[in-house]
């Protein structure tokens, strides 16, 4: 399921229009960016929790030259599943 096709099945469920659903949509996905830019989690009981993770500086091979190179430390976003949606998958 893609982003239009979960926007037209919200707004069929809710009896709303697929653009407040849309603009709905973006606005959520809109806060939790910015929380987890600020450095914050987000949590959605029942669903899961996105946090920043860091990566570590590393080094690696170039496969294509051979050569050793530094990776610097990054930051990732982090996803974990919540109870209720783990279970209902089963």
């Amino acid at each position: 399921m893609n982003k239009t096709e979960l926007i037209h099945k919200v707004a069929g469920n809710c009896g709303l229009s697929q653009k407040s659903v849309g603009d709905c949509l973006n606005s959520i996905i809109e806060v939790i960016q910015k929380e987890l830019k600020s450095g914050g989690d987000v949590v959605i009981p029942g669903f899961g929790s996105f946090s920043v993770g860091k990566r570590a500086a590393r080094t690696a091979r170039n496969f294509q030259t051979g050569k050793m190179m530094d990776i610097p430390a990054t930051k990732t976003v982090k996803f974990k599943v919540g109870k209720t949606l783990k279970e209902s998958v089963k």
